[in-house]
């Protein structure tokens, strides 16, 4: 099994939508074909970024068609597909099955807060449900609940289609006893990507990105160089990196990036659904400062 599993970058892809908040799948696939030219090694659709949580089923079903029909397995589509009830996230699993996707990502059940043996059992419910590697979605800041190392450990043990994590807890240390429990083909994906930098430093081979949606060359040059041993230099594209991750977070995500993403590509991404609201002003004056700093715009 390589590692990383799916590459080294892959991009938490935002859902363009219409005026009338309809999904625009013409301008999804168009952007899809953008993130490939740009830097992305693979495509994670309907995540947080992709606002998953307020899209219907058959509306997810027929974007991740639209995507993987115009990237025609040139890279990995890995698609979201958690839910917080184990038997409808195995429905929605296979629905997804049927679309030609490459994986899953499977968010730990939010609201809920399962122990680590609710955990453990409904991610081996959901690999026993399918042969696509999955990609296990530690954010403990959304979910409400931490999924821990051991729990993630045990699982890589009994299943082999479980074949990555992304880490978005923001914890180092516990990336560090992620690295020490896994074996060394399982892959730790950085969900943060301010903090991809110290997450490889203790083991993360990739990241799953919000910052590539405008364009992932930065981020590659700073994980080759750390790759390559040269820790300097990765630090100093990591200096430079900085401002512009944290600029895409001055308002809850997807907020500044949709916006971002129809300013530096021209494919217009739309406006989030509610209960997230458009870029607010003070926000895109910052947002614009920022994209020109870095000749974006």
């Amino acid at each position: 099994m390589s590692n990383p599993y799916f590459g080294r970058l892959l991009t938490a892809m935002v859902t363009p939508f219409n005026e009338d908040g309809s999904v625009n799948h013409t301008a999804g696939a168009d952007f899809a074909e953008w993130l490939i030219n740009n830097g992305s090694d693979a495509l994670l659709v309907e995540g947080s970024t992709g606002e998953a949580a307020t899209m219907y089923s058959d509306e997810k079903l027929a974007f991740v068609d639209a995507v993987v029909k115009r990237i025609n397995k040139r890279v990995p589509v890995v698609v979201g597909a958690g839910t917080n009830c184990t038997a409808t996230t195995i429905d929605l699993v296979h629905d997804m099955e049927k679309h030609g996707v490459d994986g899953l990502l499977v968010v730990g059940p939010y609201y809920n807060k399962p122990t680590q043996e609710g955990f453990y059992q409904h991610f081996a419910a959901v690999a026993k449900a399918t042969k696509l590697p999955i990609i296990i979605y530690n954010v403990p800041g959304r979910t409400g609940s931490n999924i821990a190392p051991e729990t993630v450990a045990r699982l890589a043990h009994d299943f082999a289609n479980i074949v990555a994590i992304k880490e978005a807890a923001g914890n180092v240390a516990q990336v560090a006893e992620l690295y020490r429990l896994l074996p060394a083909d399982f892959t730790i994906y950085s969900g943060d990507d301010s903090l991809i930098l110290p997450f490889m430093s203790v083991g993360a081979t990739g990241l799953i990105s919000v910052l590539s949606n405008i364009g992932g060359g930065l981020l590659q040059d700073l994980m080759q160089a750390y790759s390559e041993g040269r820790v300097k230099d990765a630090a100093d594209l990591n200096k430079k990196m900085l401002p512009l991750a944290k600029v895409l977070f001055i308002e809850s995500n997807p907020i500044p990036v949709k916006a971002a993403v129809t300013k530096v590509t021209g494919i217009p991404a739309g406006n989030p659904r509610l209960p997230l609201t458009p870029i607010s002003t003070a926000a895109e004056a910052k947002l614009d400062a920022v994209l020109k700093e870095y000749n974006l715009i």
